[in-house]
């Protein structure tokens, strides 16, 4: 199928996004968009195999990690801030970066793996996710998005720095995003439905709209990818990334996270269109 122009973005949203110098390289900035009905070919695509950093969307594949992996969801896990490189050595997190301070109240205990890995995507626990990560290893994770038809790769842990530093880069496209969320079973997308950071693409839709995915974002980048549940309509997939100066890093107040709600609201008004495409 040829997909269609991505007439969904406009060209106030365009111009917004392509004002400037974005971080890390790139010469401008760069905004993917994929918009397909569930589990059927892509209608819009826009840059969507141009590999972004991944941020938190990353956790959605530590979490399939999780549920193929056999593991015992009850299993007491040892909440510790010290973990393995990828590059060797070891790393930990920063608390004042982590968006999530419950986990950080459990340091020297034992939790559940269940609670880490909601933890991990309800909340986008950082610590949560290197833990997770350690039960299940990194092979693990680029199995899922290998499984998944996917190009882009997650090998290191959430601020593993000399990972980073030595060429190892959490890297995904927007296409990459809704392979992977295609390819979730029923049971981890339930679990990707309680995301509490109501924000870039649940800003754009009407409130109670039920969404599974995962968005995420830094100093220069924001994404977001879910699979829409409208209740009048058949389901879609949406991935938007964004790499470029409008993101802040800020959880809510970020310009970036405002371009996403307006990309996913102008989706929403034509999700009857979305699922009569051939």
């Amino acid at each position: 199928m040829s997909p269609r122009p991505p007439s969904l973005i406009t060209r106030s949203d365009r111009t917004r996004a392509e004002s400037s110098d974005p971080p890390d390289g790139y010469d401008e900035a760069v905004l993917s968009v994929v918009v397909a009905p569930w589990r059927r070919d892509p209608v819009v695509l826009r840059n969507e195999r141009v590999p972004h950093e991944a941020a938190s969307t990353m956790k959605m594949a530590v979490l399939a990690a999780l549920y193929r992996g056999g593991l015992d969801w009850e299993q007491p896990v040892p909440v510790i801030n010290s973990f393995r490189s990828a590059a060797g050595g070891e790393y930990a997190n920063t608390r004042d970066w982590d968006s999530d301070p419950l986990p950080w109240q459990h340091l020297g205990e034992r939790v559940p793996l269940r609670w880490l890995a909601e933890r991990m995507v309800t909340h986008s626990s950082n610590l949560a996710t290197n833990l997770c990560l350690g039960q299940v290893g990194a092979p693990a994770v680029a199995q899922v998005w290998h499984r998944a038809g996917a190009v882009g790769r997650t090998p290191r842990g959430i601020e593993d720095h000399a990972a980073r530093q030595a060429g190892m880069h959490n890297r995904v496209s927007a296409l990459d995003l809704v392979l992977l969320l295609e390819s979730l079973e029923p049971e981890v997308l339930a679990m990707l439905e309680h995301n509490a950071h109501r924000v870039d693409l649940a800003a754009g839709l009407p409130p109670g709209t039920r969404l599974a995915g995962k968005n995420g974002w830094l100093p220069g980048a924001r994404h977001s990818a879910a699979v829409v549940r409208p209740t009048d309509a058949p389901p879609y997939a949406l991935a938007v990334c964004y790499t470029g100066p409008l993101a802040n890093g800020e959880d809510v107040h970020d310009p970036a996270a405002r371009l996403l709600a307006r990309i996913s609201a102008g989706v929403w008004q034509r999700r009857h269109a979305i699922a009569a495409a051939p």
